[in-house]
């Protein structure tokens, strides 16, 4: 959504920019709108799972999907965090895929998402953080002892990282993080960043859609339209949640820097929602952060034909295979031999200059 906002103002000429940027301003001093952020729930809870729901510790009941280990024993759990504007069912294939290798799978809708409640209000990084630590201690209790794991798909991976970096840090192993959505300020350049500073508080409710822009999210174009279909996958989003999300991507973008956990990092070549630049740097600081030793905390697979859907996309099955792979076993080879160095630049895949 971000990358359609940036496009669509790219194409506007520049004093056409400058007259919506003079008459926005106006009406930012005229109206005063600031933008809509979810309140938290109001009782206390002891975080647990109900009739379908996870009950986090606000009180708040999030729908919650289970896939339980199908395997003889069960090896290790993951909880699924979804993307932007899409819910739980974004794991409808990969959740019963790990269960048949021996991972039990959990995903909730976030707050603001699918089901949840607030829906296309922005729930701010911090709860949704707080959320995640809250579905750790439940998944901690049904499966004591069991190894777990966090995966995240674009702003799920953007959220396990800035909760991993937090003081409220969940109680997981490790992380695999699925094009994690880290184009924040700092590689968006000033005008389109500056604009959506403006519009987020003169006219926060309007809502844009990514009609029309040539963005291609996967090449599975059949599950893109069940996608346009579904009434749960929000197709116009609240100017003021997109800036939250890209508060979100520059708090994921500076975690980086602080992460300590393991990692396995997976991006396509083809990926059109969040750049290659970005994501670049963030490997960069992850590098430096995670160390470069020869346990390697750290692992990155890069995709030729993938796109930002990578386990949805046609050879989603590749990367089922190397999720399942490093869930279970941490140091063994990804099955789909696409692992690159992620501890130096000008592998192959950055630049030098692209990691700094």
């Amino acid at each position: 959504m971000m990358q359609a906002f940036t496009r669509t103002h790219r194409q506007l000429t520049l004093p056409g920019c400058h007259k919506i940027l003079v008459a926005t301003l106006v009406l930012s001093l005229l109206s005063a709108c600031a933008p809509r952020l979810q309140q938290s729930g109001t009782s206390y809870e002891i975080p647990h799972i109900a009739d379908g729901m996870v009950v986090m510790r606000d009180g708040v009941r999030l729908p919650l999907r289970q896939w339980p280990s199908t395997a003889s024993n069960a090896k290790a759990a993951v909880i699924a965090l979804h993307g932007f504007n899409d819910y739980s069912n974004a794991f409808a294939e990969l959740g019963p895929a790990l269960a048949a290798r021996g991972i039990s799978v959990f995903a909730y809708d976030q707050r603001g998402f699918g089901a949840g409640p607030g829906r296309g209000i922005w729930p701010g990084h911090e709860t949704m953080g707080r959320d995640l630590a809250d579905m750790a201690r439940i998944v901690r209790r049904l499966h004591p002892g069991m190894p777990v794991h966090g995966l995240g798909e674009s702003m799920g991976g953007a959220v396990i990282m800035t909760a991993l970096a937090s003081s409220n840090r969940p109680a997981i192993d490790g992380a695999v993080l699925s094009a994690p959505a880290v184009w924040g300020r700092a590689t968006m350049g000033p005008f389109p960043s500056g604009l959506l500073a403006v519009l987020a508080h003169s006219v926060p409710a309007v809502r844009l859609s990514p009609r029309g822009l040539k963005i291609r999210p996967s090449d599975n174009i059949e599950m893109l339209r069940r996608l346009g279909r579904d009434p749960l996958f929000i197709k116009q989003t609240r100017i003021d949640t997109i800036s939250g999300l890209v508060d979100l991507m520059d708090a994921a973008l500076a975690a980086s820097k602080r992460l300590r956990g393991r990692l396995l990092v997976l991006y396509g070549e083809k990926d059109e929602i969040v750049p290659k630049v970005p994501t670049c740097l963030m490997l960069g600081r992850l590098a430096r952060s995670t160390g470069q030793g020869s346990d390697k905390k750290l692992r990155l697979a890069v995709y030729p034909n993938g796109f930002h859907m990578l386990f949805r996309d046609l050879n989603g099955d590749q990367v089922t295979s190397d999720i399942a792979s490093w869930v279970l076993d941490r140091s063994a080879d990804l099955p789909s031999a696409s692992e690159r160095p992620a501890t130096q630049a000008g592998s192959g895949f950055c630049a030098p200059t692209d990691a700094k």
